[in-house]
């Protein structure tokens, strides 16, 4: 009798199937994503934003306070993160997704198993139950002969 599990293994997990039709844009959003999301953006922005204020106040620069392009730049960044996180944020819910139903599977799967182990089991104990019923009727009738046979070469 053969036993096969109800789950099906492939060589790759659903992961690195789906890491692998990403296209161009995706796999940009989501490096922009990493990026901006450090501690490395965070204080290269903020030394970048003190440069320029020191550059534009103590000299004759081309943004004087109250550094009107400046502020011109970081809405423009502020939009182009936006879109750029909904984007992320997207494909974050699809990994989800699917994770979520292969998760769901998974469970399916393994259900299965244990229903069919647990038939298995079940079977086994009802042959076990019948072997010892059986082995129990033979052992009742031998006490009977083996004192039969013991009588008959003690006479000879």
């Amino acid at each position: 009798m053969s036993i096969r599990s109800a789950r099906k293994v492939s060589g790759k997990n659903w992961h690195q199937a789906a890491e692998e039709k990403l296209t161009l844009g995706q796999r940009s959003a989501d490096r922009l994503r990493n990026f901006m999301g450090s501690w490395g953006f965070v204080f290269g922005f903020i030394a970048f934003m003190i440069v320029w204020a020191a550059l534009n106040s103590f000299t004759r620069g081309w943004d004087p306070y109250p550094f009107i392009l400046l502020n011109l730049f970081l809405s423009m960044l502020a939009g182009l993160q936006g879109a750029i996180l909904l984007i992320s944020a997207k494909r974050q819910d699809a990994i989800a997704a699917t994770l979520a139903q292969s998760d769901y599977d998974t469970n399916v799967a393994a259900k299965t198993d244990v229903e069919h182990l647990l038939q298995l089991i079940q079977d086994q104990s009802t042959m076990l139950k019948d072997l010892r019923e059986f082995l129990e009727g033979e052992t009742q009738k031998r006490p009977a002969d083996s004192g039969a046979t013991s009588d008959a070469n003690g006479a000879s």
